[in-house]
């Protein structure tokens, strides 16, 4: 399912840093090194169908590199 992010993330928590991600390997072979962290926060998203909803999103992000592979993990 694609999606855009139309407002500003919210709530922000980190909830898995470094070798506490399972994907952890595979994030640096794909963008490199860096201190990853494995977020979620709240914001409204945009669906292919044009609709909005407000969602919880969870990402992967690290300094340096940015923010990456977002999803939605439930809409609320």
């Amino acid at each position: 399912m694609f999606f855009t992010i139309v407002g500003e993330l919210t709530h922000i928590e980190t909830f898995a840093v470094g070798t506490e991600i399972r994907e952890v390997e595979r994030l640096r072979k794909l963008y490199g090194r860096g201190r990853w962290r494995k977020r979620k926060g709240i914001d409204q998203i945009r669906l292919d169908d044009q609709t909005t909803h407000l969602a919880e999103v969870h990402w992967y992000e690290a300094t340096g590199i940015g923010k990456k592979e977002f999803k939605i993990k439930r809409l609320l």
